[in-house]
């Protein structure tokens, strides 16, 4: 991370029908709709990882077909975040980053380790989960951010433990799901998951400005503006910050993240 930080905008995968012949050119052959993704933006979030796992030489490939400075996060495994009993998914956490995702070597962004809406906070179990985190992964260093859904985890006590463990949580802008915008780690990743088919941009005018706000207070190192905290803040360092326009809108999404990405250049 440089001194200032740095702000990447993206979508939720690559393949997707109804943006052919709209982001994608008109004939784009699908094989090479990665590569235009990858010019177009600057990061993409990988779903299909959280269902199945993948081979080295798929994410060698991913790698091979985007510009240096681009980044892959990863949507973690559902054996590990579906566990009942949490501090029981070493194996599997194991499993998922030991499939040859260190192939992406400097384009693998964050890790996504994302729950069920059903899973309620348990303190002690979920702190055991965080523990098997690893820092590092075949000598790469390893970023982890979860995405809660259950309004259980609005509390201070969550907060301060993903702290400690520097395990960035989730500011999910859901229709349903809990919005925690405390900072807890050297970055911050949001999903965006209200926008609309409706409106070109995916967000339209007025709230494009004001997550360009929040983005930029993240980078620089203060609270997310016009947004609740649950702890008290920490101390201000620039950091990296993720935003992604996922579910709602999907159609649109990829106009939302370069509508906002095209903000901060």
């Amino acid at each position: 991370m440089d001194k200032a930080g740095r702000i990447r905008v993206g979508i939720g995968g690559w393949t997707f029908e109804p943006w052919e012949g709209t982001f994608y050119p008109q004939g784009l052959a699908k094989k090479r709709q990665l590569e235009f993704v990858g010019k177009a933006l600057k990061v993409i979030e990988v779903n299909g990882t959280y269902y199945s796992s993948q081979k080295p030489e798929t994410f060698a490939k991913w790698a091979s077909e985007v510009p240096d400075d681009f980044v892959f996060t990863l949507k973690a495994s559902r054996y590990a975040t579906n566990k009942k009993v949490l501090a029981d998914a070493g194996e599997s956490v194991a499993r998922f980053l030991g499939q040859g995702l260190s192939e992406l070597g400097a384009k693998l962004g964050p890790i996504l380790w994302q729950f069920m809406p059903t899973k309620a906070f348990n303190a002690p179990d979920f702190e055991a989960f965080l523990g098997l985190l690893p820092e590092t992964q075949d000598g790469l260093t390893l970023r982890h951010a979860v995405e809660v859904r259950h309004g259980s985890f609005q509390v201070p006590e969550f907060v301060e433990m993903a702290r400690r463990h520097n395990v960035a949580i989730v500011c999910a802008d859901h229709a349903t799901y809990p919005m925690i915008a405390d900072v807890t780690a050297d970055f911050a990743y949001a999903r965006l998951q209200t926008g609309s088919d409706d409106i070109e941009t995916c967000y339209d005018e007025k709230r494009l400005s004001e997550w360009k706000a929040r983005l930029d207070a993240w980078r620089s190192g203060d609270v997310a503006k016009g947004l609740p905290l649950l702890a008290d803040p920490i101390a201000k360092q620039p950091r990296d910050v993720f935003a992604f326009f996922i579910h709602e809108g999907k159609v649109n999404a990829p106009n939302g993240a370069m509508a906002l990405q095209n903000r901060f250049e």
